[in-house]
């Protein structure tokens, strides 16, 4: 039996100032808290993405610049976010080469990080990555084969409405963006349910049932 399943891994949040004295107590804070969710496997990986993703805003930001370290599980994914005030400062993968200082941290963290992305709201940046951790999807099979399709689904879209990304671009769709696609996934669906005599409305209630019933399920496990 894996005692992991079950275990509740509660989303956390750390504020700091970006000063370089500051990585290596956030970098200790969430070794511990990786220990106590039984990820020790991705802890190398975490510390360094975490590691890069402060040194950011302290090179482009500024030091001194107030922050917020976000960890918590996205289905069977670690996130890391650094949230900081400034929106122009955007993170860019560069084609640094090995001697090139800039550019070189968000080229680390899109090695080690299965995936990784910008979000801009409000007043603030929210800088993300997010490591693959093995373990099995909280309700088992159903939604990790649903988040497959539908992630999927996005990249094409995505890529149909889109400029194909330059490495200055990044390689994944921002948040914003993605959002924005699954609601045309799901106008276009809809238009094929009335085109073929289903009543959209109809799908749409089941769908959000569908939707409630598995949720409600993976929050009582």
């Amino acid at each position: 039996m894996d005692c992991t399943v079950g275990l509740l891994r509660k989303p956390w949040d750390l504020l700091f100032v970006a000063e370089p004295e500051e990585v290596s107590g956030l970098r200790r804070a969430l070794r511990s808290h990786l220990e106590l969710w039984q990820l020790s496997e991705v802890t190398d990986a975490a510390q360094l993405c975490v590691s890069e993703l402060v040194s950011n805003v302290i090179t482009h930001v500024g030091p001194g610049t107030p922050a917020k370290l976000a960890v918590s599980m996205n289905g069977a994914y670690l996130r890391i976010e650094v949230h900081d005030p400034d929106t122009r400062a955007l993170p860019t993968l560069l084609d640094a080469g090995s001697e090139a200082e800039a550019g070189r941290g968000v080229a680390i963290i899109d090695a080690v990080a299965d995936r990784w992305g910008v979000q801009l709201i409000a007043d603030k940046k929210v800088t993300w990555c997010e490591l693959a951790t093995g373990l099995p999807y909280p309700q088992g099979q159903t939604e990790g084969t649903r988040l497959a399709r539908a992630e999927a689904m996005l990249g094409l879209y995505g890529t149909a409405s889109l400029p194909r990304a330059t490495a200055s671009e990044g390689s994944l769709l921002s948040v914003a963006v993605a959002e924005e696609a699954a609601i045309d996934v799901i106008a276009d669906l809809l238009h094929w349910l009335r085109a073929h005599g289903c009543d959209p409305d109809d799908a749409l209630d089941r769908a959000q049932t569908h939707f409630e019933a598995e949720t409600d399920l993976r929050d009582a496990l």
